[in-house]
């Protein structure tokens, strides 16, 4: 103090008193830029912040939605804001703050936009933030282009809200693709409906607009799908639709006939389009024909035959185009206005040129929209070559079906795949109409990469995964910092990302092998004080590694993280003690004890215990041994009774 003091004393009085204010404690905070995901398009900083106090000026332009001011005030008060009044303006110098709701098409919106020194953005689903601090009061407006782009306004203000003060600023903001969000099109145990309604709850929060709801084994959907399905059923689709449509989520209902259908048969027709109309009759308006996983080399009826011929890939193409474009006449002919048909082809899985591709190239009406699951089922990576590849072979630009994180082959038995969404190169924006990701079968565990599939889909060219990543994190989380290290332990002991060959496109357990790697390293290279320090960091991580499951369970993160995991979090717990104990046999090795072979042993011994941890019986399609990292850190347990030599019986490996 005595050395600032002389300081200032030696400048000029202007710059003395610069000097006081800026180490004066009650000194307004900087205004820093939001971490926001989907990273929004454009993010302006201006100066001062917006803090919500108790009492908050709800400010309603016609035409908002009730479920989106409803969610406003569900955000202010878990923000902490009591008093919510209700006004049909907004006063010329706000003297607390006002938050101004509605659409482009509004004059209040477009004159408080004005004032916010900005303009709407004109993109669909587009929306535009602004927030200008007032003295004690501000005025945020949340503007959307549309009724979507609004509620998506909301959704980053969800986000805005969880800070201290919001910063004045002016967000632009739409998205890169059209059709962004998930497609249950897995095999093994479908989700609950339960599961379902949280995911269109989830999916809202990262900005998504589409789910499929296409479970392999839903008996209605594909081997009986002539047959309608029972009241309780329909009747539960029928709430999952109307779930959807509070978030501003296109529900598509997806129908299997392949195995079974006469391409040729009117009657076949007929009973699609009365699925779908029994569907629209309970609030379903968007609709998709699977052809994926079926064989065209034989016809499941001898008309077929008559009427295309032969069996083959050119006649399966103009057979199903043929099918397609009927229903998709059927939807226009029943709502000019419905959303297009979507089918997943039979080839699906790569883009090269082959005769079934040039047919349905040919015939298949262009309105209708093709998946595709990139340069193979399950790729290591998606380039813009690659989708454009697929727009040549297809003749129209695909939708992704991304087969990451499902979880439903054989590669995957054991595993929650909860890597970062990554290898899709920026820009395929330009030359897909969206993503949509193939979930695993457990709906919370699924959340991590799908956070990321979204936001890649949102603003692929700003997307950066381990930041997303671990923003997912921290909303399972629910904000807690403890809870959200807890999961990225966790995360990283199921990073491995496979593929149906032998080579992953994700590595196992990046950051505990790094560290891992390091121990190895200290030790081979002698210096004790190196090894001493790498030891008391694998204790550390060992810890770390045993607490997470517990941390996990304790009521912060979403409880049905927790149970869906279940077996995993059993399983990691174990490796967690085998870990902790062999650091305690290294420490005991490296300082002369002869404690450390029972130290070893004993960590060999719970290692068995832990690997021996099985699956949620018929959870998955594939039951089986529950994998913790496998190949890195049960390698390590195994090995390091072998890197000091120690006194007492050799190890047992």
């Amino acid at each position: 103090m005595m050395r600032r003091t002389a300081m200032i004393g030696a400048c000029s009085p202007l710059v003395a008193g610069l000097l006081m204010l800026s180490t004066n404690p009650v000194a307004a905070q900087p205004v820093t830029r939001p971490a926001l995901f989907p990273e929004p398009v454009s993010i302006e900083l201006k100066r001062g912040a917006i803090t919500l106090d108790d009492a908050v000026v709800l400010v309603e332009a016609p035409g908002v939605d009730r479920a989106t001011t409803e969610l406003v005030r569900q955000i202010l008060t878990t923000a902490g804001v009591t008093t919510i009044t209700t006004a049909r303006q907004v006063p010329a110098i706000p003297d607390r703050v006002h938050i101004l709701l509605g659409s482009g098409d509004s004059a209040i919106v477009r004159a408080a936009l004005t004032r916010g020194g900005t303009t709407l953005d004109p993109h669909a689903e587009g929306y535009t933030i602004a927030a200008t601090a007032t003295g004690r009061g501000g005025l945020i407006t949340l503007a959307g282009h549309d009724a979507d782009g609004l509620f998506h306004a909301v959704q980053t203000f969800r986000q805005l809200a969880k800070r201290t003060a919001i910063p004045a600023m002016v967000v632009q903001d739409h998205p890169a693709m059209p059709i962004r969000g998930t497609i249950e099109g897995f095999y093994g145990a479908p989700w609950t409906m339960a599961d379902r309604r949280k995911h269109l709850d989830f999916l809202a929060t990262v900005k998504a607009n589409t789910y499929v709801y296409s479970p392999k084994d839903d008996p209605y959907a594909r081997d009986r799908w002539r047959d309608a399905y029972p009241a309780a059923t329909l009747s539960a689709l029928g709430t999952l639709a109307a779930t959807a449509r509070r978030n501003h989520v296109d529900f598509v209902y997806a129908i299997s006939p392949g195995p079974s259908v006469c391409f040729s048969d009117p009657a076949d027709a007929t009973a699609l389009e009365r699925k779908f109309d029994a569907l629209r009759s309970i609030g379903i308006t968007s609709f998709y024909v699977a052809l994926d996983d079926i064989e065209y080399t034989k016809w499941n009826c001898e008309r077929d035959r008559t009427t295309f011929g032969a069996s083959g890939a050119e006649a399966a193409g103009i057979a199903q185009s043929r099918l397609l474009n009927t229903v998709q006449a059927d939807l226009i002919a029943k709502n000019p206005a419905s959303r297009p048909l979507i089918m997943v082809p039979t080839e699906y899985y790569d883009a090269k040129e082959s005769p079934y591709k040039a047919a349905l190239r040919k015939h298949l009406d262009p309105r209708i929209v093709v998946q595709w699951t990139g340069t193979d089922v399950v790729p290591p990576a998606i380039s813009v070559p690659d989708a454009k590849a697929a727009t040549k072979a297809f003749g129209r630009k695909t939708l992704l079906w991304d087969n990451y994180p499902v979880n439903d082959y054989a590669q995957t038995t054991g595993r929650l795949l909860m890597a970062p969404y990554a290898r899709r190169e920026a820009g395929l924006s330009g030359e897909l109409t969206g993503i949509l990701s193939n979930p695993m079968n457990q709906e919370a565990p699924s959340r991590v990469a799908v956070t990321g599939v979204a936001a890649f889909a949102w603003n692929d060219t700003a997307y950066d995964a381990a930041r997303t990543w671990h923003a997912a994190a921290r909303e399972l989380a629910g904000g807690d910092d403890r809870a959200t290290a807890a999961l990225l332990t966790f995360f990283d002991t199921q990073h491995i990302a496979p593929t149906f060959g032998s080579q992953p496109w994700q590595e196992q357990a990046p950051l505990l092998k790094a560290l891992l790697d390091r121990v190895r390293e200290a030790i081979a290279d002698g210096d004790a004080a190196a090894r001493r320090d790498a030891i008391a960091d694998l204790a550390m991580r060992a810890d770390a590694i045993a607490g997470a499951p517990d941390v996990i369970r304790s009521g912060t993160v979403d409880p049905g993280f927790a149970e869906q995991s279940r077996p995993w979090l059993d399983a990691m717990q174990l490796w967690g003690r085998a870990l902790q104990l062999t650091a305690a046999g290294l420490d005991a090795a490296a300082t002369g004890s002869t404690a450390a072979p029972r130290y070893f042993a004993e960590a060999r011994r719970i290692a068995a215990q832990a690997a021996a941890v099985q699956t949620i019986k018929g959870a998955t399609r594939f039951d089986g041994a529950i994998r913790i990292a496998d190949g890195v850190l049960d390698r390590f347990v195994a090995d390091a009774p072998t890197l000091i030599a120690v006194d007492g019986p050799a190890p047992q490996r």
